[in-house]
């Protein structure tokens, strides 16, 4: 088969068959491509003419300018398209015995409280435009939603009034999270005053800009580099670290793993153990910066210092 009709035909089992995210099948595309022109380079223009050996040059010269966390998704991309061949046209797979190994995990940036609370509280929300992005990055962070997630949701998926939002994940999978309380006045204020203004004409979206559009994802993040400039903020904050920073601080509010899997859309609970790591290095800080024990490095013993009184609660 033709390199490039297999790569058409891979296209249609990811957005049909699979249901895969505009986004996750942009990005396997993105990959495939490079490898399919280099192979084209090499002369290989049918997919029974590729060797495992082919594969493996293709990865190593990529690995010599890639982060190992995107050879790992190169590498994962490539081993999919040629198990779809194998599989339904029974065509010989040169990615069985490749291998990679993904480089050390990065543990996910997010926000403490406090920066969250300073970014939320920023915006002047007598203004239109600000309330309406307030809104949005409002309901990511305390349901946790991805980008795309949110600028999607429609009317008939907020209830504001029982406090749920039933949100359309990866995959066409459907799941109910609730809205934390304190989120509810500006999501109501923004529903109720500022999206009549800018409903041009009958949609069924709940986010709409100012032309009565849907809102897209880089407007999102155009923001939240305004704000990040605008509060002086050092930390590579974005939107999608804002869904980060609600498992987060789900965990260290002591919701388990389990729960937080399910509201966040994670297929695989493995996934989700990664802010199990996030939640030891904010214990051995705190551990740290509040332990009464403390070692002396010239005697080598335990120097105590004293509790501080707590004060009593009325």
């Amino acid at each position: 088969m033709k390199t490039e009709q297999a790569l058409e035909r891979y296209r249609v089992q990811l957005t049909m068959n699979e249901g895969k995210s505009p986004r996750t099948v942009s990005s396997y595309l993105q990959d495939l491509g490079l490898y399919l022109n280099y192979l084209k380079e090499q002369g290989i223009c049918d997919t029974d003419d590729i060797r495992p050996s082919d594969v493996e040059t293709f990865i190593t010269m990529q690995s010599e300018h890639k982060a190992p966390s995107s050879i790992a998704r190169m590498a994962s991309s490539i081993r999919s398209f040629h198990h779809f061949l194998s599989f339904l046209y029974e065509i010989p797979d040169p990615t069985i015995s490749l291998e990679v190994h993904r480089g050390p995990s990065r543990l996910p940036v997010y926000g403490t409280v406090e920066e969250i609370r300073n970014l939320l509280g920023s915006f002047d929300d007598s203004d239109p435009r600000q309330c309406l992005y307030h809104a949005i990055l409002e309901i990511i962070y305390s349901c946790g939603l991805r980008v795309s997630e949110a600028v999607g949701l429609t009317l008939n998926r907020v209830d504001l009034e029982t406090g749920f939002v039933r949100v359309e994940g990866k995959g066409n999978k459907e799941r109910i999270v609730p809205i934390p309380y304190g989120s509810i006045p500006i999501l109501k204020h923004y529903r109720d005053v500022v999206r009549p203004l800018n409903e041009k004409k009958k949609s069924n979206l709940f986010f709409v800009n100012r032309l009565g559009r849907r809102v897209t994802t880089q407007s999102v993040e155009e923001v939240m580099r305004r704000k990040k400039a605008e509060l002086g903020m050092k930390k590579k904050l974005t939107p999608h670290k804002l869904r980060h920073s609600y498992a987060t601080h789900m965990l260290e509010g002591g919701a388990d793993l389990r729960s937080i899997q399910e509201m966040l859309g994670h297929s695989s609970i493995s996934t989700t153990q990664i802010y199990t790591h996030t939640g030891n290095e904010t214990l051995r800080k705190s551990y740290d910066a509040y332990h009464p024990g403390e070692l002396n490095e010239d005697l080598g013993n335990i120097e105590v210092r004293p509790w501080k009184k707590q004060k009593k609660q009325k």
